[in-house]
């Protein structure tokens, strides 16, 4: 599914279940060593799809920390993003070189608990959900989670979810408006609904 969002120069490699061996490095292993059981296998699955990702980009696996804010660390050059949800893990990588970010975000087609629009959103991207279509509220959430991952890589710092403006077209993209100064002024991205998911993808080229 992830591949219909994204550009050829970015590879990727996404699974449905946890059914690949939890093959971790010994410093991916002491991450989460005191993880429950669920967390471990979302953590192995999600790495599993970044190195086959990686793989198919020629480049040499290694261990993906946990690094800056929590976003994982990838090989010199590398530019990624790893994302999972209930029935759902996929990364994409590429090189710097084409795209200075990627932000990828998966979420279960179902709307939003009570109380958690009005703090995700800006009155006026809550006047483009009433219409017919996937939980809209779910997918504003989920770009703004793939925005998010495209922004911390460039800007180091925390973007909340009322600094950007988002604005969900029927097909099947999305444009962000930065309300904050930073590195870039607003982004571009496409979503997809399918299977019972909602998947959002953010790429920026490595000119912006």
């Amino acid at each position: 599914m992830i591949g219909d969002l994204l550009p050829p120069e970015v590879a990727w490699a996404e699974r449905f279940a946890d059914d690949v061996p939890e093959a971790l490095y010994p410093s991916e292993q002491q991450v989460i060593a005191e993880a429950v059981p669920k967390r471990r296998r979302e953590f192995a699955t999600g790495r599993w799809c970044a190195r086959r990702a990686l793989h198919r980009l020629g480049v040499p696996l290694a261990a993906i920390l946990p690094g800056d804010g929590g976003a994982p660390t990838w090989p010199s050059g590398i530019a990624g993003a790893i994302t999972h949800c209930a029935g759902y893990r996929a990364a994409a990588v590429t090189h710097l070189s084409a795209y200075a970010s990627i932000g990828l975000d998966a979420e279960p087609d179902e709307p939003l608990p009570a109380g958690v629009l009005d703090a995700i959103s800006l009155p006026e991207e809550r006047d483009q959900l009433s219409r017919p279509g996937p939980a809209w509220d779910r997918l504003l959430f989920s770009a703004k989670e793939s925005i998010y991952k495209a922004w911390y890589p460039l800007a180091h710092r925390w973007l909340d979810f009322t600094e950007a403006r988002v604005e969900l077209r029927d097909d099947r993209t999305f444009s962000a408006k930065l309300l904050v100064e930073g590195p870039v002024s607003g982004f571009e991205g496409t979503w997809l609904a399918g299977t019972g998911l909602l998947l959002t993808a953010v790429t920026v080229p490595a000119r912006s």
